[in-house]
């Protein structure tokens, strides 16, 4: 699903080669750095990098791959992913099962005043809370935000920031994949969402990678309007590949009244869904 040469290639076309101190002239028609030039800056022979970009180099060294992360001007996030692909070989990491332990569903069941979700690696919905159905207007049981996002058309409406959303959801696909290289689930989600998405497609040929922290999240909710959220993204600690998604609102703000607004029309309709709408992990992808 990803590999090392592909990302080496795809971050050296995007070296603006005047940063990285190299003359450039009129008949440069390579985008970004040559193969040699990131060898040479690199300190590694240009035969040991043109294998490396071949996927014929094996087991990189510590200091081989600082030196590419320096001149590549990788990110954190960028830096983590190299080296997870770069030892991919070794030690390849089995795909979590992603099951949601009883403590964590009455975890969900106390948030009461903000929408909040467990998802997996591959943006399958877990469990969520009341409210995080209502955000949806959906039963959260087989829910996949990523196909969600890209596949489900009429849904498109519902993430005011669309654009954004779709660069988000790539990037974190793009980290799991290199996380889980041997999960055939997440393969089969990748190869679905490529399938039916031109612009999945071309976000997927950038390899570019994201880690999902925090960060404002906009919805238009057809029964309440804009809602603007902060979501905050907590790593569970047990080594499930899962996380806990909280999106909350400003206090005294209009999408902390719109969010009241809808618990109370949701109570007032008679249709409430279940506190915690927790689904089979064979469910969500």
């Amino acid at each position: 699903m990803d590999d090392l040469a592909g990302f080496l290639r795809t971050r050296r076309s995007r070296v603006d080669p005047a940063v990285a101190g190299i003359p450039t002239g009129s008949r440069r028609r390579v985008a970004g750095l040559r193969r040699e030039e990131v060898a040479h800056l690199s300190g590694v022979s240009v035969d040991y990098y043109v294998r490396l970009e071949q996927g014929r180099a094996t087991q990189p060294s510590e200091q081989v791959l600082d030196a590419l992360a320096r001149v590549l001007g990788l990110d954190d996030t960028e830096r983590g992913h190299l080296y997870r692909l770069a030892r991919q070989h070794r030690r390849r990491a089995k795909a979590p099962a992603g099951r949601v332990r009883p403590e964590l569903r009455r975890v969900l069941d106390l948030v009461t005043d903000a929408p909040a979700l467990i998802m997996d690696h591959r943006l399958g919905v877990l469990a969520g809370n009341r409210l995080a159905a209502l955000l949806y207007g959906r039963p959260l049981s087989g829910l996949n935000t990523a196909r969600h996002i890209f596949l489900e058309e009429a849904e498109r409406g519902l993430y005011a920031d669309w654009e954004k959303c779709t660069l988000d959801v790539v990037g974190h696909l793009r980290l799991s994949a290199g996380k889980y290289p041997d999960d055939p689930r997440l393969a089969s989600l990748i190869g679905e969402l490529a399938m039916g998405s031109e612009r999945f497609r071309r976000l997927w040929a950038r390899a570019d990678v994201r880690a999902r922290t925090h960060g404002r999240k906009a919805y238009r909710h057809p029964l309440v309007g804009l809602l603007e959220l902060h979501q905050e993204n907590f790593a569970l600690p047990d080594d499930s590949g899962t996380e806990l998604l909280v999106l909350s609102a400003p206090p005294a703000s209009p999408t902390e009244d719109g969010l009241r607004l809808l618990a109370r029309l949701d109570a007032d309709s008679d249709t409430s869904p279940p506190a915690s709408h927790v689904t089979r992990i064979g469910e969500t992808t």
